[in-house]
C-alpha cells in the first residue's frame, strides 16, 4: 500500500495500484457533497494516478472550492 498525504484538506490516501484496493480519510471534507470528488481521488489513485502532483492538487482544490455544502 502507498500512503499519500495531500497537502489540502488532511486528505490522507492508502492505495496499491496492483490490487485495485484502498481506502480514504476525507480529513475535512466530511460533508456528503464532497462523497463523489473523494470516490473519484480514491479511484484514481488505485488505477496508479499520481494524486500528489501539483496539477492534480490544483484540479482537486478547484473542484472542492466549486461545492456548496
Amino acid at each position: 500500500m502507498k500512503r499519500t498525504e495531500l497537502p489540502c484538506y488532511g486528505i490522507v490516501v492508502e492505495a496499491d495500484p496492483e490490487t485495485g484496493a484502498g481506502t480514504i480519510d476525507p480529513g475535512q471534507l466530511m460533508h456528503h457533497a464532497f462523497h463523489g470528488i473523494l470516490s473519484l481521488v480514491l479511484g484514481h489513485a488505485c488505477a496508479g494516478v499520481d494524486i500528489a502532483a501539483p496539477a492534480y492538487v490544483e484540479g482537486l482544490e478547484t473542484a472542492v472550492e466549486d461545492i456548496d455544502p
